[in-house]
């Protein structure tokens, strides 16, 4: 595992970028394993400016996103979906035939995991999956539990989480008590991985993530087991263990 603290919010995004320009660069049909959140937005600003000045072409790359609330639909301004269009689709060339987020607006939870789960092994695989880090832990929607799994599934929100994502709701709108998302064993199988983490709030789970034992009850830490998985923190999540690690 390979670690990389950057100094602030804007180095630890163009760090992160970097490593995603540079699997675009080398493999242009890669398949990109995409996150939504606060945590990955500054990453899809360079990616896009990047494209802007001519730097990158999406045109033949495939994304696969992590996750999305169910029974949320793609132009519902919550869904993961529409957040993707407005902070990175909409803003570079790739074919929106070529972009896959998991079907909330499908009652039938059994179908729509089923339905992804085809549409990565069809993919290939994922080339690089970027991921973020919840407060407890949690990557993807993939919360503390007893087992890790392994396919794409529907799972019932930790409160914590619910809490954590109400500042993208408005008033009177509650958060989605369910959501779709890939397995852990989809994450793993990804060729590479990149989780980037910024804030004190992420101090603990990141500790506990990669210098703990890897349980199911603490999700990102099965990461320890991936053969190439780079960590991009900012100095204050990587506070808990800066005197552990050699960094970039």
């Amino acid at each position: 595992m390979r670690f990389i603290v950057a100094k602030n919010d804007e180095e630890l995004s163009q760090r992160a970028a970097d490593l995603i320009a540079a699997q675009v660069i080398l493999k242009p049909d890669c398949v990109l394993g995409l996150a939504t959140g606060s945590s990955p937005i500054g990453t899809y600003d360079c990616l896009a400016k990047w494209y802007q000045e001519g730097r990158l072409d999406f045109s033949h790359v495939t994304s696969i996103n992590l996750d999305e609330y169910q029974g949320l639909t793609p132009d519902n301004p919550q869904s993961y979906h529409y957040f993707m269009n407005e902070h990175f689709y909409s803003r570079v060339n790739i074919r929106p035939e070529n972009t896959h987020v998991p079907d909330g607006a499908d009652p039938d939870a059994e179908r729509a995991c089923k339905a992804y789960d085809k549409i990565i092994q069809e993919a290939g695989g994922i080339d690089l999956q970027l991921l973020g880090i919840g407060p407890d832990g949690h990557i993807g929607f993939n919360e503390p539990a007893d087992a890790f799994s392994v396919g794409t599934h529907c799972v019932a929100l930790d409160p914590s989480t619910i809490q954590a994502n109400q500042r993208f709701f408005t008033d009177g709108q509650e958060v989605p008590r369910h959501a779709y998302t890939m397995g852990i064993g989809s994450i793993l199988r990804a060729r590479k991985i990149v989780l980037i983490a910024s804030g004190a709030a992420k101090k603990a789970p990141v500790e506990a993530s990669f210098f703990g034992p890897v349980v199911p009850s603490m999700p990102a830490s099965i990461l320890q087991l991936h053969p190439d998985c780079t960590v991009v923190l900012d100095e204050a999540a990587a506070a808990g263990i800066r005197d552990r690690i050699e960094t970039d």
